[in-house]
């Protein structure tokens, strides 16, 4: 007798019901933690999402006298309703990485987001506590991750609330990413370096490699200008207005640089074999993310607020921000290639394994 392969029994289930019907899958369940983060990452977007709201009905909540917002007109009003649709996409990805559905989502449809969530996210995470921090201990007045105009913008209390809820949010969602990629594709990434089999692709994704790690030399370079105090290439409004702020974000920009080159060169040669193989990948990741989508980010935001020539994006400002962004793309399609292989390579033995009889 051919034994049922969910019950291990020889009766098959519709007999066992003594319907005729074979019985319902057992409920889907996740435990407390996924449960509870995925109420804190929904939760923190209500803040901004909020916010949003209210200055779309006409509210002047955290708006001080004079701030542009009160002029943005229609491309204001575009942005925040297409930012708002950018916080919602968190909770869409809360309920995917919670919800049986979110199992049959395709690998992109979910990678993707979540790369881009990740490279939004992680620039905030790191600088605006590293900011908080410097002003403490006495290190000048400063204003938030991405801001630098003299003119007042908000209200102190808002960037708290909200980058207190994107930092919130980032945790929450990235331990929700975490937990259900170490059970759906856990093997890809297990092992260390020296475990990785020969592959005939390997000198193409060196060179890629390389094209990446010299790419990145640019936007490097300026950002670390930039954090030393240099104004070249900066645009005169932007120059003026630097403060604390402003040199820890540069500070960060070029940390994400040197933590995207030393992941994909440790991918690419493989020359410590006793690595972990998630740390690199780790690294490509974060900093390849925080590359491409915080430098099309900051382009974006560069262009829709530039009005006085002096505000305009230098030519410098916006070719940095350009080669960031090609050289996290060039990171990431070369994750993309490293993951389709490995997966490639587990599924052959599966496929030409011969069938194995079973028995009863």
């Amino acid at each position: 007798m051919t034994a049922n392969l969910h019950t291990g029994t020889g009766a098959p289930p519709e007999e066992r019901t003594g319907t005729g019907v074979p019985p319902e899958d057992p409920p889907y369940r996740i435990g407390r933690a996924r449960y509870v983060l995925r109420v804190v990452a929904i939760a923190s977007c209500l803040p901004y999402v909020g916010l949003k709201t209210a200055w779309a009905a006409g509210s002047r909540l955290g708006i001080p006298d004079g701030s542009p917002l009160l002029d943005g007109g229609t491309a204001l009003a575009v942005a925040n309703g297409a930012t708002v649709l950018m916080d919602g996409a968190v909770v869409v990805l809360a309920l995917l990485l919670t919800r049986p559905w979110g199992l049959r989502v395709p690998a992109w449809l979910l990678v993707l987001p979540m790369w881009v969530a990740s490279g939004l996210l992680l620039p905030i995470m790191t600088a605006f506590p590293v900011q908080l921090v410097v002003r403490i201990l006495g290190g000048g007045a400063g204003r938030p991750v991405g801001e630098g105009s003299s003119e007042p913008f908000l209200d102190p209390w808002v960037f708290g609330v909200v980058y207190g809820g994107f930092i919130v949010q980032g945790l929450a969602l990235g331990s929700l990413f975490a937990l259900y990629a170490g059970e759906r594709w856990g093997g890809l990434w297990r092992g260390r370096l020296r475990d990785l089999p020969a592959s005939p692709t390997a000198p193409a994704l060196r060179a890629t490699a390389v094209a990446a790690a010299s790419a990145a030399l640019v936007p490097g370079v300026t950002h670390l200008l930039w954090a030393t105090g240099s104004t070249a290439g900066l645009e005169p409004a932007r120059a003026a207005d630097r403060t604390s702020d402003f040199y820890v974000l540069e500070a960060v920009s070029l940390l994400f640089v040197v933590v995207t080159a030393v992941g994909v060169l440790l991918l690419a040669f493989r020359r410590t074999g006793g690595l972990s193989l998630r740390l690199p990948l780790g690294l490509a990741w974060c900093g390849s993310a925080q590359m491409a989508c915080w430098g099309g980010w900051m382009s974006l935001a560069g262009l829709m607020g530039a009005g006085e020539a002096a505000d305009r994006p230098t030519a410098a400002t916006m070719v940095t921000y350009a080669v960031q962004m090609l050289a996290g793309a060039l990171v990431v399609t070369l994750g993309a290639y490293f993951f389709a292989e490995r997966a490639a390579a587990r599924s052959v033995p599966a496929r030409d394994a011969p069938h194995e009889s079973r028995r009863s």
